[in-house]
């Protein structure tokens, strides 16, 4: 190679003139720092709720109400009657890393309170037009702060009830990056709604209201018992499959709540709610622990539905290990295991039969003739050892002794005899080269799956349902379903809004024929929702895939129904599959069957 053509690798350092300046540290201003620390504390308008109802609920409120407008995004109101603040701890609120709820060092690994850090009030305000009105309960007038992105405008007095009320307007004004990050309006309600139910169920006696637009969306009054919070949220109907958990201590922890059967058991973890020393948290451990309670009874990938209360010494674990505090670490985690699983399981076990009292018989006198009553024995027909045995030769001597027979002729079928049913499952048929086990499940997926994609003129015929359908679901995901319910009615499913976090189902697709729509569309609405493996949620060959599925995993086999099946199957375009690329086919040629056998060896 040429010395022109090389390539010399030149240090940095040796090129004056692409010499890099030195840089200069300096000291963020406060401001600033506040908007880098909103970066972590304040993700979306759901944080600010959070911090904010955390202070209230430190503050020994009795009653706290969440106002928002479009989402929050452009008005976020705390309003609540606890201690208030005077004027000189109002303003110190502001500053940052300022809190009265810690003192020293030791007190961070022994913390009761909800909020600690200091910097959530400052945060808000950097990222906002904020406003914080607070009395005292035996103060004669409250304080009124104004602050527009982390300046302080006007402090002054002001006429107002004992608590504190906060606003935060136009949040991310002044960081259009951050504020481009934000939902719809409709996902940053939703998110607001969840995180105030979490709370909620956290502090039951505290009565709790939220408003968006003008509009009330609940009114939960306090609650003298953890289980009328849950109910209040659940509903009745779904209340009524509640199990206890009995009250369970070990090791410096304890537990308690309760569980739903294991038919309500889902692929994500939205329904599992467990709050640690008051504080709504997620944990691997806990959820961990709750699925092996339930191991047996629901199958890997699904997660039970839970509500768990855990108590346990502040010093057993540390909950500043995440700037939102959603996370937390435990110094024992296999007590923690022990003591949920514990409960689980005693919650689960059947309660012991109760066995009839025996009732005393009557004294006999000397003078009685006792008499004994001869038991009266019935003949009884012997009961066969194998029953599936003599139910199978009952089969074979009610069909022709012409075996294997001959399917009817059908157009681009190829030629089969039928044989019989194994386990009532599979389908035995006899081609010229071998054996052939059919799937009718995988067909009728197959059939269903392209009926659904097939819509012709783009109409579906679908069936209004007898008794319309309603799900309780998660705001969020009510919320995503309600957004995408065009694309649901492209596949003949279709929704709509019931009021609360209710979704009203009126059809299904007429093909699939559904027997128990309910928990058919509970299952669905839980695969569209929590299916992580898949990005789009929606699209129309997806839907068409999940129903086709769900709708064959109820078909229950039957020989008689082979013929014709087959003949549909192979009216498709690619029938020797279902949608997910299971065979609905398989053939064990003769060859194939020597030489498992050994035949021709030797």
């Amino acid at each position: 190679m040429a010395l022109s053509s090389r390539i010399r690798i030149v240090d940095l350092w040796e090129m004056p003139s692409l010499a890099l300046p030195m840089p200069k540290i300096r000291v963020l201003s406060d401001i600033l720092a506040s908007q880098v620390a909103a970066g972590e504390v304040v993700e979306r308008p759901a944080s600010v709720v959070k911090e904010l109802v955390e202070n209230s609920i430190d503050a020994g409120a009795r009653e706290i109400r969440v106002d928002m407008d479009r989402g929050g995004s452009a008005l976020i109101r705390v309003s609540d009657d606890g201690c208030g603040m005077s004027r000189e701890d109002a303003l110190l609120s502001l500053e940052r890393h300022a809190t009265s709820k810690l003192r020293t060092a030791s007190g961070l690994a022994a913390i009761m309170t909800l909020g600690f850090r200091g910097e959530a009030v400052p945060s808000i305000a950097s990222v906002s037009r904020f406003r914080m009105v607070t009395r005292e309960a035996d103060a004669v007038s409250g304080t009124e702060i104004l602050v527009d992105g982390g300046k302080i405008r006007d402090v002054r007095d002001a006429g107002c009830a004992p608590g504190t009320m906060i606003e935060a307007k136009g949040l991310f004004f002044n960081m259009p990056a951050r504020r481009k990050f934000m939902r719809a309006e409709t996902t940053e309600a939703a998110h607001v709604e969840h995180q105030l139910r979490l709370h909620a169920l956290a502090a039951p006696r505290i009565r709790f209201r939220l408003r968006r637009d003008e509009r009330e969306v609940f009114d939960l009054p306090p609650a003298a018992k953890a289980l009328d919070r849950v109910r209040q949220l659940l509903g009745t109907e779904t209340s009524r499959e509640l199990i206890e958990m009995p009250l369970t201590h070990g090791n410096g922890i304890s537990v308690q709540g309760y569980v739903l059967p294991a038919s309500h058991a889902r692929k994500g973890r939205r329904h599992q709610f467990v709050f640690l020393n008051g504080r709504p948290v997620e944990d691997g451990v806990i959820s961990r622990a709750l699925a092996e309670g339930f191991r047996g009874a629901v199958t890997d990938g699904l997660h039970p539905a839970a509500w768990l209360w855990l108590d346990l010494d502040p010093a057993l674990v540390d909950v500043n290990v995440h700037p939102a505090k959603r996370e937390v670490r435990f110094h024992r985690p296999v007590d923690v295991r022990d003591a949920i699983l514990e409960a689980v399981v005693a919650g689960l076990r059947p309660p012991a039969p109760v066995l009839p009292k025996e009732v005393p018989r009557p004294p006999v006198s000397e003078d009685q003739e006792v008499t004994e009553v001869p038991q009266v024995f019935r003949s009884v027909s012997p009961q066969p050892m194998f029953p599936e045995v003599v139910e199978v030769a009952a089969v074979r001597a009610s069909v022709p002794d012409a075996l294997p027979l001959p399917l009817p002729p059908e157009k681009g079928v190829p030629e089969f005899r039928l044989l019989g049913m194994l386990h009532r499952r599979f389908v035995l048929l006899e081609s010229d080269d071998g054996l052939v086990l059919f799937d009718p499940k995988a067909a009728w997926d197959r059939i269903f799956y392209e009926k659904l994609l097939n819509r012709g003129d783009g109409t579906l015929e679908t069936q209004g349902l007898l008794v319309p359908v309603l799900l309780e679901l998660d705001p969020r995901d009510l919320d995503l379903v309600l957004r995408e319910r065009m694309a649901l009615g492209d596949a003949g499913v279709e929704v709509e809004a019931f009021g609360g976090n209710t979704l009203h189902i009126r059809s299904l697709p007429a093909c699939l024929g559904v027997e128990d729509p309910r928990s058919f569309l509970g299952a669905l609405m839980d695969e569209l929702l929590h299916d992580s493996s898949s990005s789009a949620r929606f699209t129309l060959e997806r839907l068409a895939r999940i129903l086709a599925k769900r709708a064959a995993a109820l078909v229950l086999p039957k020989l008689e129904e082979a013929p014709a099946l087959l003949a549909e199957l192979f009216r498709c375009q690619l029938p020797y599959c279902a949608s997910d690329g299971r065979p609905t086919l398989t053939e064990f040629s003769l060859r194939e069957l020597d030489r498992r056998f050994g035949i021709g060896k030797g």
